[in-house]
């Protein structure tokens, strides 16, 4: 055959399929190692306003004041003259 090796290459390159050869399947090995953790996840947002509260009530009625102090004592009145009596006839 003047093309052996390049023939032996070739069916090498393309792997068993491109021979009409069945092979039987591999036998799975063990399970891998797990897997590293994963990273932490990103903070979530910052959450929403609140709604404004409703109005207060309106406040109690204040105390009455107290009463006034007395007023100061009026002066002396001016002396009185002479009285008339008129009788009429």
């Amino acid at each position: 055959m003047k093309y052996a090796m390049q023939a032996a290459l070739l069916t090498l390159g393309l792997g068993l399929s491109a021979c009409n050869v069945s092979a039987p399947a591999a036998v799975p090995g063990p399970a891998g190692p797990a897997g590293a953790q994963g990273n932490q996840g990103n903070q979530g947002n910052a959450g929403s306003t609140g709604n404004v509260g409703n109005p207060g009530d309106t406040g109690a009625t204040g105390a009455t004041g107290s009463q006034g102090d007395t007023g100061a004592t009026g002066r002396t009145g001016a002396t009185g003259g002479d009285t008339k009596i008129i009788v009429k006839p």
